[in-house]
């Protein structure tokens, strides 16, 4: 990388790729981590990611495990895109200086990487949240009525009233992310959009710090000789061992961000005023080990995640697209 001028347009559509094939194959995973995280003590609506995921396909349907998933889809490429090229163009220009890399610099490029991607990951997030979580809040007010069944049968009768109505409780209400944004940005300006992004950079730019050089030393162990690539395989077991472990170590960070960013809370659920408030109302209320909520589902997301989107970046598709695209062949 340091010797050579790197494509910008070939690291982009490579990132965007990634991205796509990645959340397709686990996001109903990170449905599931972003309920668990929301759950509060005396509340729970789910066990585990196992009976959330039953569950959500029990009372959404298959496709209730891709809520969300529409915005994640369109928002991860121009979001993959950027952590992963601006991780090359700082790795790039950091080398410059002929010393190659040391671990210092690969965590500086990370750290570049992780505070330019917020600027798509939090609005991303910010809608995702809203339609993954609208399942649990349903859930949870149906709770009282789902415990008595005699009253199952006569209740499926009357899905359709507002669950706002008492011991009724409807389906989730089919909101789009584009209403979502319509409204946050009516009543809220660009400000709304970005809530939590104070915890967003929390969480990203430390993971970006030890993701990024921790897969970039496990994939050199994998090179036949320095002038060689790693197989595809060892890219991906290096992907998925770097990212879960950075997930797992930022799960805290997730936590929060995800509090934080959810506007729709369930019965006698706290609001919170910042990273501060939460992080202290979380200790007090629930104790430590509710900043690992979710720490399971997210390294099981993280990790084949960022296997297959180094798979994808170091396969170089966005260079023979670029290579093969017809104003290049006309050029050439």
């Amino acid at each position: 990388m340091s010797q050579q001028q790197i494509s910008l347009p070939a690291k982009l559509i490579n990132g965007g790729i990634a991205g796509i094939v990645g959340v397709t194959c686990v996001f109903p995973i990170d449905l599931a981590k972003t309920r668990l995280q929301n759950q509060r003590q005396g509340q729970q609506v789910y066990k585990n990611m196992m009976d959330c995921l039953i569950k959500t396909v029990r009372s959404e349907g298959y496709f209730g495990m891709y809520r969300g998933a529409a915005v994640n889809l369109t928002l991860v490429t121009p979001e993959k895109a950027i952590k992963l090229a601006a991780n090359d163009f700082f790795r790039h220009h950091l080398s410059k200086d002929g010393k190659g890399q040391t671990v210092f610099k690969e965590m500086l490029a990370g750290c570049g990487a992780g505070m330019c991607q917020v600027v798509i990951t939090t609005p991303m997030e910010m809608l995702k949240i809203q339609l993954q979580d609208a399942g649990r809040l349903a859930a949870q007010q149906q709770k009282p009525v789902m415990m008595a069944p005699a009253k199952l049968v006569a209740t499926n009768t009357v899905l359709s009233r507002s669950y706002n109505s008492g011991t009724v409780v409807s389906a989730p209400r089919a909101v789009s992310a584009t209403q979502i944004a319509k409204d946050l940005l009516r009543t809220q300006g660009i400000r709304g959009l970005y809530r939590g992004l104070g915890a967003t950079l929390i969480r990203d730019v430390p993971f970006s710090i030890v993701y990024f050089p921790l897969f970039a030393n496990l994939n050199r162990l994998g090179k036949p000789s320095p002038e060689q690539s790693s197989p595809f395989y060892w890219a991906f077991l290096s992907g998925c061992v770097a990212g879960s472990t950075a997930a797992v170590a930022v799960n805290p960070c997730d936590v929060v961000k995800t509090r934080l960013q959810s506007l729709n809370k369930g019965s006698s659920e706290e609001a919170y005023n910042g990273v501060v408030d939460c992080v202290s109302k979380i200790m007090q209320k629930e104790g430590p080990s509710a900043f690992l909520k979710g720490a399971g589902c997210r390294a099981l997301v993280i990790a084949p995640l960022f296997g297959i989107a180094q798979v994808m970046y170091f396969a170089g598709i966005g260079e023979y697209i670029l290579d093969n695209s017809p104003l290049n062949l006309l050029l050439a």
